[in-house]
């Protein structure tokens, strides 16, 4: 093996990873494109679904959109709405957020697993399953 290429190698994987994060990473960001793959939607939509502030979603959304990840539409209706979509380069995401929406359920159900000392995901032990009572009379 190439040491000096494995290095090299290995610094402009770093370097992806920093630049992908740099337009994706945070709290935010991938929660509110997962929201819009699902269609479009006005700001306040985005703050209540979301559960973010109406100020830091607004430096997100901007974010994003300088990143060319997302739309800006300003409808003229009274009062004026604004309306957010994907734009057609995120779908450069789509595979990403596949994978992540993946482990994270994997993850979720090892958590619940682990707490809860079940085999299964549900957390219930499907070997113990409750016979169905009939009612007294």
């Amino acid at each position: 093996m190439n040491t000096i290429h494995d290095v090299e190698a290995c610094k402009k994987a770093q370097l992806a990873v920093r630049d992908t994060l740099d337009v994706v990473g945070g709290k935010w960001k991938l929660v509110l494109l997962t929201v819009l793959q699902h269609g479009k939607r006005r700001f306040k939509e985005l703050s209540r679904e979301v559960g973010i502030s109406p100020r830091i979603l607004s430096k997100e959304l901007q974010e994003l959109e300088m990143n060319g990840l997302i739309s800006r539409t300003v409808r003229n209706t009274k009062p004026i709405t604004v309306e957010y979509a994907l734009t057609p380069y995120s779908e450069t995401l789509s595979d990403v957020l596949e994978a992540l929406h993946r482990w994270g359920q994997q993850h979720r159900e090892k958590i619940i697993r682990e707490a809860t000392g079940s085999p299964h995901p549900s957390g219930q032990d499907h070997r113990l399953q409750p016979q169905a009572s009939t009612p007294e009379h």
